[in-house]
């Protein structure tokens, strides 16, 4: 009978033992970062409706999920400057330390020069650009006239040469981009790219497209969630 109550209590002794591990592990869980969606020229935070759908599907929650809408035609030194402001009132509303950031076309522009002009390294988690301008579009050539942002979308601006120098995925920041041939807006095409990133070439993607195409955003939900 002693034999068997001593084998029980040891039982009950090894099941807390587990149970405190279990406890410690949960607690110990990183709380998932907010994302950022930012859009590009001609966009607002209405277009990323689908994305927000994906990320929810994926398991965030609506009041993880973030859009921040800006004047397309200002210069994107502007916008920068906004998107950092941004990400500090995420930060600030949520409690969280970083944040996470998925972007299209010129978002691309925005969100890197956000990272390397104005300290983003420390206040980002995850890249995931779609169709980003990293390097520039010449069908920018199209709007220069209206737009400053256009003129700074031109392959070799001061904008560009400025923003490429260097690293161009800095900081302990993990970069992913999504680009195809079939996109009309990007010329050229691996304009998006970038070194250091884990560049996703897709086999034929409009430039609108990536959007709204689920198997994708589910791709880029996973990749933003750590999947």
């Amino acid at each position: 009978m002693r034999r068997i109550t001593r084998a029980l209590v040891a039982a009950a002794a090894a099941a807390g033992t587990v149970m405190a591990g279990q406890t410690g592990t949960a607690e110990a869980v990183t709380p998932r970062a907010p994302v950022v969606f930012v859009h590009g020229y001609l966009g607002s935070g209405a277009i990323w409706e689908p994305a927000r759908s994906a990320f929810e599907k994926a398991g965030y929650d609506k009041s993880e999920l973030f859009t921040f809408s800006y004047d397309f035609n200002a210069s994107n030194r502007t916008t920068a400057q906004g998107l950092a402001d941004f990400v500090d009132k995420v930060k600030h509303d949520t409690g969280a330390k970083k944040v996470d950031i998925v972007n299209h076309s010129m978002g691309g522009m925005v969100t890197m020069w956000y990272i390397k002009q104005l300290g983003g390294t420390a206040n980002v988690g995850r890249v995931a650009s779609l169709a980003g301008a990293h390097h520039g579009t010449k069908v920018s050539n199209l709007c220069t006239i209206v737009s400053p942002s256009c003129k700074e979308m031109i392959p070799g601006s001061e904008f560009l040469t400025t923003l490429t120098v260097g690293d161009e995925t800095p900081g302990p920041v993990a970069y992913r981009t999504w680009y195809s041939p079939c996109d009309e807006i990007i010329n050229p095409f691996t304009s998006t790219v970038l070194d250091g990133a884990v560049n996703t070439f897709v086999l034929c993607e409009e430039h609108l497209a990536y959007l709204v195409d689920g198997s994708l955003l589910s791709q880029v939900a996973a990749f933003v969630k750590g999947a």
